[in-house]
């Protein structure tokens, strides 16, 4: 993996407050980022893989990223995209297990990483930080239900890939260094937004020309806009 020296530091960081782990931590800055190593990391750039031995985890300061977890076959599915703010390998981490998924990054992004000794000493003596821990790894919990309640509980593949739209926007509305905007850089191909929500890339193709057509989302290129939120909301049962 390729390196580039870091720009921002932990007390100048625009993300903190908007996520459980740093705004937890807001008087350990200091030592997180004496504990850390802060790298500048290309987009398309491999943090771990699954089935790695946990070296430590990795704080995405910025920038998203996403994990996948695939088959002996070879399939992939996303299981999540990680934005600003969330602390990847944790569970790994703690529970002293290997990766359970592949973190690749979607766009160049600032992380911090932090070994698993230096991260398990911290938390014994600091339990500010042990709290912020049990609250990401809390919070990693809903995103993995309601994946396998939207894919296990036989829901149509329309409303399937509107939550899925609608849950991109959900994130920018509580991204705190950012205003909210129904504009958002999709970066999935229509196989990977297959796999996301089990279905097929014909299916996703043909259900985007229909949205257009109810002119409930725009795209040019990558970028995605929802023109009609009720609309797209009305086709979800929450």
């Amino acid at each position: 993996m390729e390196w580039r020296q870091a720009l921002h530091e932990c007390s100048n960081c625009y993300s903190a407050c908007g996520n459980a782990f740093c705004g937890r931590c807001c008087n350990l800055l200091d030592q997180i980022e004496g504990a850390g190593s802060k790298s500048i990391c290309r987009r398309k750039m491999t943090l771990f893989l699954e089935g790695q031995v946990p070296r430590g985890v990795f704080i995405l300061c910025t920038g998203r990223a996403k994990l996948t977890t695939s088959s002996t076959s070879g399939k992939a599915i996303i299981t999540r995209i990680s934005r600003a703010g969330d602390v990847l390998g944790l569970n790994a981490v703690v529970a002293g297990r290997a990766y359970s998924v592949t973190a690749e990054m979607m766009d160049t992004g600032q992380v911090t990483f932090i070994s698993r000794d230096a991260l398990l000493r911290m938390m014994k003596e600091h339990g500010q930080l042990a709290v912020a821990v049990a609250e990401q790894l809390s919070r990693s919990y809903y995103p993995a239900h309601e994946m396998l309640r939207t894919l296990g509980l036989g829901t149509h593949p329309a409303e399937r890939l509107a939550k899925f739209l609608l849950s991109w926007t959900d994130g920018l509305a509580t991204d705190c260094h950012k205003t909210y905007s129904e504009r958002f850089n999709l970066s999935l191909t229509h196989q990977e937004i297959a796999d996301s929500i089990g279905s097929t890339r014909e299916t996703v193709s043909r259900l985007f020309s229909e949205l257009k057509k109810k002119r409930l989302v725009d795209s040019e290129g990558t970028a995605l806009a929802i023109t009609n939120r009720s609309g797209l909301e009305s086709m979800v049962q929450f």
